[in-house]
């Protein structure tokens, strides 16, 4: 088994380098500018949005494309071709389309002084490296327009640390943090497969209110409340709206912050979870399939008010998925991210009558049929982890770990980690 790892490092020679990768970063702005240029035609013209292929064949001669290695030119049109693509798919009101990468300058009489592009990211791919491994120093690639004589690469030496391996480099991003340019290395790694802990299986239900409930086959449950990334993003949303620019510093860091938050609070729930199910003797894990969330049985958009709708659409529900599925293959445990969600809040696991109005209270579920009452979260972990073992229904549930399962609350400090708090959890 193969994993791809990203390793930061610092330059150590960054004085000899800077300008190079000042100039490499200036023109993946400027290859961003003119490509975004060549979407807003063509979106005008056609009523189309030009894909990435096309793109890439529309500009491959353009004068911008050659001031970067090949490779490096590809990957911006690919990231640019996905924000306007991703963008055009959404439904959510507080996004912006992706905008023009340059940075104004303003006097004290709000005048527009001047222009300047920033420094972008810039990344290069296996053709565009060359890795010293003896001296720690990668050889980055020019563009065509970039060389000078016969320095047609930049040689960057670095220093990560100790514990960490620098081989079987993929990919390099040179990225400009805090007045500096730093290394972001991405490294394939071999990993032996681990046998599974177990036979057992797990179902997982994703949800807002409580972020995540998982129910297992030895009658525990525990619930993952998701009010962390609930106030994060109100939070933010409320400041970015405060800025006189979306695309102004200060809402372009607030956004960075809510990024690093939310993915932050993946992966330390993403591990939580994983060390549960290997306690758990868990070999699979099954979560539901969230694709048809947005419609209804007849294909027409539900409406889930506007605070649901807008919770909806910018809920994390892929990537947690996606960092689940990584985390739990390093230990051996199998995810199924497909199985089918349909009724399973509305089914007793019990007895497995289905009615639309047993829930009774906001988390409660109490089944008419055979009084059974859960967590009504919980209720769905368990339907979909009967559902991907096509289990029948369990019967008597007279242990209450349905109805109080074990709640994990998210501390900035420990995330999910033992220091942070647990409580029970009475409906």
């Amino acid at each position: 088994m193969h994993d791809h790892r990203t390793h930061r490092a610092t330059i150590t020679n960054h004085s000899q380098v800077s300008d190079d990768l000042d100039r490499c970063g200036w023109s993946v702005s400027k290859l961003w500018n003119v490509g975004l240029y060549h979407i807003q035609t063509e979106w005008d013209t056609t009523g189309e949005i030009p894909g990435e292929g096309d793109l890439k064949s529309e500009l491959k001669g353009h004068e911008k494309y050659t001031d970067l290695q090949s490779q490096s030119s590809q990957r911006v049109l690919e990231e640019l071709a996905e924000a306007f693509h991703s963008w055009y798919g959404s439904s959510d009101t507080r996004d912006n389309p992706p905008g023009f990468r340059k940075r104004n300058y303003y006097d004290e009489d709000g005048n527009l002084v001047h222009e300047e592009h920033p420094r972008s990211t810039v990344t290069w791919k296996q053709k565009g490296i060359r890795h010293d491994t003896e001296n720690d120093r990668l050889r980055l690639s020019k563009g065509f327009n970039h060389k000078e004589s016969r320095d047609d690469y930049i040689l960057c030496e670095y220093d990560t640390r100790d514990d960490v391996a620098i081989e079987n480099v993929q990919q390099v991003r040179a990225v400009y943090e805090h007045g500096e340019w730093r290394l972001h290395i991405v490294c394939k790694h071999e990993i032996e497969t681990p046998d599974p802990p177990g036979d057992e299986t797990a179902g997982i239900d994703l949800g807002i209110c409580n972020f995540a409930a998982v129910a297992y086959s030895n009658d525990e449950a525990t619930l993952y409340p998701g009010n962390y990334l609930k106030e994060n993003e109100y939070y933010f949303t409320k400041e970015v709206a405060k800025c006189d620019r979306s695309w102004s510093n200060r809402a372009t860091r607030l956004n960075h912050k809510r990024t690093e938050r939310r993915s932050q609070f993946i992966h330390a729930w993403a591990k939580h979870v994983v060390e549960d199910a290997k306690e758990n003797n868990v070999g699979r894990i099954a979560i539901g399939d969230l694709g048809g969330i947005r419609d209804d049985e007849n294909g027409d958009a539900v409406n889930w008010g506007k605070h649901g709708n807008l919770d909806l659409h910018g809920w994390p529900f892929d990537k947690a998925t996606k960092v689940l599925t990584y985390k739990a293959k390093a230990e051996g445990i199998t995810v199924d991210a497909d199985v089918s969600e349909r009724d399973t809040s509305k089914t007793c696991s019990a007895c497995g009558k289905i009615a639309d109005r047993q829930r009774v209270e906001r988390g409660l579920y109490r089944c008419e049929v055979c009084g059974m009452t859960a967590n009504a979260d919980v209720n769905g972990a368990e339907n979909i982890r009967r559902r991907s073992n096509s289990e029948s229904p369990s019967g008597d549930r007279s242990t209450g770990w349905l109805a109080q399962p074990v709640v994990h609350l998210h501390d900035r400090t420990h995330g999910f980690s033992p220091g942070a708090p647990v409580v029970d959890c009475k409906p």
